[in-house]
């Protein structure tokens, strides 16, 4: 994997509080440079080595953060004005590496579970979910080896 991130992506630790009785997970704030807007919140479960993606979208920032589990975030950057023109870059997000991954419209995406207990993401999406702002292709039409 390239080591570069990708432009306009960005990788923020998060704070995890400590408490005998539950934690306390950091997500996002409006005062943060990552915040653009709010849309929706959702969040998504993939099982142990399934993948699910590509996707791109025209609009919407994600802001995407696992708070159990473990995923495994690809994203490829076909922009072609973008300096970081065809860079790919991985991440795995977890409570062990507690952070949040913005992704900026017009970088592909896709994950895979990391673990057999429940992985499930966050998405705190700058717009509401439109269908129409968003292509999807399959898993084979971008070259990655998930297997790895």
């Amino acid at each position: 994997m390239e080591s570069k991130l990708i432009a306009d992506v960005e990788f923020t630790l998060l704070r995890q509080i400590e408490h005998p009785s539950g934690d306390v997970l950091h997500a996002l704030k409006a005062s943060e440079k990552s915040f653009k807007s709010f849309g929706e919140a959702y969040f998504s479960s993939v099982k142990m080595a399934k993948v699910k993606g590509w996707k791109k979208h025209k609009e919407m920032t994600l802001n995407l953060i696992v708070p159990t589990g473990a995923v495994r975030f690809v994203l490829l950057d076909d922009r072609p004005k973008s300096p970081t023109y065809n860079v790919f870059n991985e991440f795995i997000l977890s409570r062990t590496n507690y952070a949040r991954l913005t992704v900026p419209p017009g970088v592909w995406v896709a994950f895979q579970g990391k673990t057999d207990q429940e992985n499930i993401l966050l998405n705190l999406a700058s717009i509401e979910h439109d269908p129409s702002e968003a292509e999807s292709k399959k898993l084979e039409d971008i070259p990655f080896d998930w297997e790895t």
